[in-house]
C-alpha cells in the first residue's frame, strides 16, 4: 500500500488563528517564474497585488520569501496569507464547555460561524478558539450552521481527528436541538418527519422533492404559551437546514428564519436583535479514544422563550 506523505508544515505562522493559504506549483508547469504562475491562478483580487506581496516577502517557499524573479519550481509549494474581509464583530462569546487532551467542546453564539467561509474568516469559533485557547492545530469534528447556537465539538490534536469525524459521519452522536416556533393545537406530536431534501450549490434554500428519504427528524412538543412553542428535535440524518426545513414544512416555521418560509434579503440574516430560534442542546457519544461516555448540555435559553 502507498503511503500517503504529510504535507510539509507552513513556513508562515497563522494570523488570527486563520492558517496562510497553501499553493502547490504543478509537476508540469512550464512558467519562467513562481510569480508568473501565481499571477496566472489566482483571483483577480489576489493578483491584483501579487507585485506588491513579492516586493515585500509576503509570499513564502519552503526556503524563504518568493521574489519576482524566484524561477518556477514543479512540485514545490508557496504560502500566503490573504488579505481578510472586513466583517462585523459579532459581540457574543463562545462559551467553553470542556476540554480535554483530545477534544473541546462549546456553546457556540447565534451569528458566529464554525469555520472560516466566505466573507466569514476572523469572526468564526475556529479562528477564536485556535487563538484564545493556543490549539493553532484545532479543527471542528462536524458542524454548526453560523445562525444556529449551541454545542460544537472540535478535535485538539490532529491525530485524533479521523476518530471523531468518523463518529459524527457514521451518526454515532445522539443530538438534541431546541426550537421556538408557533403553537399550532391541530399538529398531533410527537411525529417523525421523514423526506427528501436537496440543496443546490449557489442556492441559499434547500427544498423537498419527491424521491428516496434522505432526511428524519423526530419533533417533539416541550411547552407552550402565548402562542408560542418550544419543540424539541431530534435529527436521525444531516441534510443542510434539515431541521428548518422539516418545521417549515409542518407548518411551524422557526421564530425569525430568513430563509423559511421565504428568503428575506441579506441584511436579515445579520439582525443581532433577531437569531433564529434554534439551539443545538445536547450532544451525546461514546468517546471513541477513551470509551467514556459523555453527555454535554448548552447553557443557552433561546430569547423568545426566555421573554
Amino acid at each position: 500500500m502507498r503511503r500517503r506523505t504529510k504535507p510539509a508544515p507552513a513556513p508562515l505562522p497563522q494570523r488570527h488563528g486563520v492558517d496562510p493559504v497553501r499553493v502547490r506549483l504543478p509537476a508540469d508547469g512550464e512558467w519562467p517564474t513562481v510569480g508568473a504562475y501565481l499571477a496566472h491562478r489566482l483571483p483577480d483580487a489576489v493578483a491584483g497585488r501579487l507585485a506588491q506581496m513579492l516586493d515585500a516577502g509576503e509570499i513564502l517557499g519552503a526556503d524563504g520569501p518568493i521574489g519576482p524573479d524566484t524561477p518556477y519550481r514543479g512540485g514545490a509549494s508557496v504560502w500566503f496569507h490573504r488579505d481578510l474581509p472586513a466583517e462585523v464583530p459579532v459581540p457574543f462569546p463562545v462559551e467553553l464547555v470542556h476540554r480535554d487532551e483530545n477534544i473541546v467542546v462549546v456553546d457556540k453564539p447565534h451569528f458566529l460561524a464554525t469555520t472560516p467561509r466566505g466573507s466569514h474568516v476572523v469572526e468564526t469559533a475556529l479562528s477564536r478558539l485556535r487563538h484564545e485557547l493556543g490549539l493553532p492545530e484545532l479543527s471542528p469534528a462536524h458542524r454548526l450552521d453560523r445562525l444556529t447556537a449551541g454545542l460544537v465539538l472540535f478535535v485538539a490534536r490532529p491525530e485524533a481527528r479521523g476518530a471523531y469525524q468518523t463518529m459524527f459521519r457514521d451518526r454515532l452522536v445522539r443530538k438534541e436541538y431546541q426550537a421556538i416556533a408557533r403553537f399550532d393545537p391541530s399538529l398531533e406530536l410527537p411525529r417523525t418527519v421523514r423526506s427528501r431534501i436537496v440543496k443546490e450549490r449557489g442556492v441559499i434554500a434547500a427544498r423537498e422533492e419527491a424521491g428516496p428519504v434522505n432526511a428524519e427528524t423526530l419533533i417533539e412538543l416541550l411547552a407552550e404559551r402565548d402562542g408560542l412553542a418550544r419543540y424539541r428535535l431530534t435529527p436521525f440524518t444531516g441534510r443542510t437546514h434539515q431541521l428548518r426545513l422539516h418545521l417549515c414544512s409542518q407548518g411551524i416555521p422557526i421564530l425569525n428564519d430568513p430563509v423559511y418560509p421565504e428568503v428575506l434579503p441579506a441584511d436579515a440574516t445579520d439582525d443581532f436583535h433577531a437569531p433564529l430560534q434554534l439551539l443545538a442542546a445536547g450532544l451525546e457519544f461514546t468517546d471513541p479514544i477513551t470509551g467514556r461516555e459523555l453527555r454535554f448540555r448548552s447553557r443557552r435559553v433561546l430569547e423568545a422563550w426566555r421573554a
